[in-house]
C-alpha cells in the first residue's frame, strides 16, 4: 500500500510539473499585465463619451483576462487530486499549488468586481444623461 501511494505521489509530481508551465504563464500575465490594467480601470472618466470608450477598452481586456482565468482554473482542476495527499515530499508542491490558486482567485474576483463597477458606472452616467436631456427639454418647453 505504501509503495502504491508513493507511486501515486510521484505521478502527481510529474503531472504537476507538466501543468506548472501553464500556471507560470497565467501567473506571469496576471502580474505583468492583468493587475496593471485593472488598476488603470479604477479611475473612470467624468463624461459619458469617455466612459463608453473606457468601457470598450475594458471589454477587450476582459476577454483576454477571462481567458487567462479560465486556463488557470482548468489547470487547477487537473490538480484536484492533491487534496488527498499529505506526504512531506508533496508538501512543497501543495504550497506552490495553493499560491497559484490564491493568486488566480484574487485576480478573477477583482476582474469580476471591476467588470461590475464599469457596467454600473456606465448605466448611472446614461441615466443621468437622460435626466439632463429631459430637464433641458422641459426648460425649453417652459421658455416657449
Amino acid at each position: 500500500m505504501l509503495s502504491n501511494k508513493r507511486i501515486q505521489e510521484l505521478e502527481l509530481v510529474m503531472e504537476f510539473e507538466k501543468v506548472e508551465e501553464c500556471f507560470k504563464e497565467v501567473s506571469s500575465w496576471i502580474e505583468n499585465v492583468g493587475r496593471k490594467r485593472l488598476k488603470e480601470s479604477i479611475n473612470l472618466d467624468d463624461s459619458l463619451e469617455m466612459l463608453l470608450q473606457a468601457q470598450k477598452q475594458f471589454k477587450e481586456f476582459d476577454l483576454v483576462a477571462s481567458e487567462y482565468c479560465r486556463r488557470g482554473q482548468e489547470a487547477l482542476k487537473k490538480m484536484d487530486r492533491w487534496e488527498d495527499f499529505s506526504s512531506v515530499d508533496v508538501h512543497s508542491y501543495r504550497v506552490k499549488l495553493q499560491t497559484y490558486k490564491d493568486q488566480l482567485e484574487e485576480f478573477c474576483n477583482q476582474l469580476d468586481e471591476t467588470r461590475h463597477r464599469v457596467c454600473e458606472t456606465v448605466r448611472l452616467y446614461e441615466f443621468f444623461d437622460k435626466v439632463r436631456q429631459a430637464m433641458c427639454c422641459t426648460e425649453e418647453g417652459v421658455k416657449s
